[in-house]
């Protein structure tokens, strides 16, 4: 029997209404439609936005901290953070075939030429830094640019209000916004603080648009407050300065200490530099002269040669002293005027080396020695301020007459003037040699014993002399104030060739008030070469007037009318021959 074809059956016939087949079509060509019409949006009218998607990107933000303040002791800022901008480029997301235009403007606002530019948007990184520390109204105007890839941030820079007048005690920091120099440098750790940070993503330019977690936050510096006075500090600046100008000198310092508190007042030097504004600096600039340059103190050594005679007793402040012709080898000791017989309070009064070496020779070399290292020569002074000096004492043992001699009038040994001023605080505090500090301390700090109160009190009696009638220092008073102190000028050394001839620095170290002794300045003049070279010309007046301002910053009252300390010490006037 033949069997019916499928397609013949009754039973398997499909058959559908000719409205559903209509609609079927349609669908799918209406689905064929919006697949072209979304090509369409995406590829031209919507471009802009999803390309700007695609330029999406995660980037973990470093949050910065504020690097603390440095302060004065009355809360002066000296140092502060100021918010800057940093441009930031995304060399994957800038466009490559940027117009000109704009490359041309950007590269004018970051302060560089087009062919520098377009080399650092072509390099194979990830992100760079184009210019770090920008004034924010320069970063005003390249936002405005709207450059894929280019970025914003904000971070901070260093300012110091005082500028050059404190250069040197304060310091800076570099880009980093790490310390370079001064303070900023030995206490880097304390004002830096710790940064944190923020997962983000952000568009092609730079700004972010989703936060992904993750943040840390950041912790700011702490602030940190000196012992500086910034008004006896500017001062200290400015006197140094005339001073150096004056006499056409190589260079000049000053350091002003408060003696029964320990704490520095004011440290200055000329060359300076202005700390925000660094540009061409040169090593004589950075120089912080009265911490890191030692020299041959001169007579400024006398006051303490004879305050350990006295505490000997050796001598009296009466002791009269033959002085005549004094050699040593193939040395002879000269002083500037020829001198007969000195008492010796004369001897300081008119710094004659021969009295002081015949004084000095009377003494064994270890307790002259043992003398220099408790007052702190030789050893670097230890107020955590990078690059103080040592200076240098030779071992006892090694001493020959002649340096015996030559210690005791300053040559032979050499000081950075800080140490000769931390020195003078023995006859400030009653024998007691002053701890000092750098930072604001809110109590006097104990010291080391070095001679009697009746010593430092004799020596104060002497020093005051040196400011009077007759004296090497009459430069030196100080209206409404008694004063003392030591003058010092010494040969500068040429090396193996021995002393230059016409090469000097002067020196002036004092007290004051004497009659209740509270600060120490002392002044040094390097290679003066007009209006004389001796420490009481160049270096007296300068004390003069940083220490009549200091005392009247400090509120102390005026004791020229006080009893003179001379009689009240037993220190007797006495004719001296020539």
């Amino acid at each position: 029997m033949r069997m019916p074809r499928p397609s013949q059956s009754s039973e398997l016939v499909l058959r559908l209404p000719m409205w559903r087949s209509r609609v079927v079509l349609f669908l799918m060509f209406a689905g064929f439609c919006s697949l072209i019409g979304r090509a369409f949006w995406i590829q031209g009218v919507g471009n802009d936005f999803y390309a700007e998607k695609g330029n999406r990107v995660k980037r973990v933000l470093e949050l910065n901290a504020i690097r603390g303040k440095i302060l004065d002791r009355n809360g002066a800022i000296l140092a502060t953070s100021l918010e800057a901008k940093t441009i930031i480029a995304y060399p994957d997301v800038v466009p490559d075939d940027l117009e000109k235009s704009k490359v041309v403007a950007f590269a004018k606002l970051l302060e560089m030429s087009e062919a520098e530019l377009r080399k650092k948007l072509g390099e194979s990184r990830s992100q760079l830094y184009l210019r770090r520390q920008i004034e924010p109204e320069v970063a005003l105007r390249i936002k405005a640019l709207e450059i894929p890839g280019i970025a914003i941030t904000s971070e901070y820079r260093r300012y110091y209000p005082e500028g050059e007048a404190v250069a040197h005690v304060v310091g800076f920091t570099n880009v980093e916004d790490v310390g370079q120099e001064g303070m900023e440098l030995s206490n880097n750790t304390l004002l830096t603080g710790k940064s944190g940070q923020r997962n983000v993503v952000i568009d092609r330019l730079g700004r972010v648009v989703d936060d992904l977690g993750g943040y840390i936050p950041s912790r700011n510096g702490e602030d940190l407050q000196l012992s500086i006075d910034s008004k006896i500090q500017s001062i200290a600046y400015q006197e140094i300065k005339k001073a150096v100008e004056t006499h056409r000198a190589k260079a000049g310092g000053a350091v002003v200490l408060d003696a029964v508190t320990g704490e520095v007042l004011a440290l200055a030097n000329w060359p300076s530099y202005d700390p925000n504004h660094r540009g061409n600096l040169t090593g004589e600039q950075l120089r912080n002269r009265v911490l890191t340059d030692t020299f041959e103190p001169g007579s400024t050594m006398k006051p303490i040669t004879i305050a350990l005679a006295l505490e000997k007793g050796i001598v009296t402040p009466n002791t009269m002293m033959p002085i005549g012709h004094l050699q040593i080898g193939k040395k002879v000791i000269t002083d500037t005027h020829p001198y007969g017989v000195l008492s010796v309070a004369q001897i300081i009064q008119k710094s004659s080396n021969i009295g002081t070496s015949r004084i000095a020779l009377q003494m064994e070399p270890e307790d002259m020695w043992g003398m220099f290292q408790a007052v702190g020569f030789g050893q670097a002074p230890k107020i955590g301020f990078p690059g103080a000096v040592a200076g240098l004492v030779k071992p006892y043992d090694k001493w020959g007459k002649l340096d015996q001699a030559s210690m005791s009038y300053g040559y032979s040994i050499s000081t950075s003037l800080f140490q000769i001023a931390k020195a003078y605080t023995i006859f400030v505090r009653d024998g007691e040699l002053a701890t000092i500090s750098m930072k604001k301390i809110e109590k006097s700090t104990s010291g080391s014993p070095v001679i009697s109160p009746k010593v430092a009190g004799q020596v104060r009696a002497m020093m005051e002399t040196v400011t009077q009638e007759g004296g090497t220092a009459m430069k030196a008073r100080v209206d409404g104030y008694r004063v003392g102190g030591k003058t010092g000028t010494a040969h500068k050394s040429n090396g193996k060739k021995g002393y230059s001839s016409n090469r000097y620095e002067g020196f002036f170290v004092g007290i004051a008030p004497i009659s209740s002794p509270r600060i120490v300045v002392a002044v040094v003049i390097d290679e003066p070469t007009v209006g004389g070279h001796y420490g009481g010309e160049v270096a007296a007046p300068v004390f003069s007037a940083v220490t009549g301002s200091a005392l009247r910053v400090l509120n102390i009252a005026p004791d020229a009318n006080s009893t003179q300390l001379v009689q009240n010490n037993g220190i007797q006037p006495v004719n001296f021959q020539r």
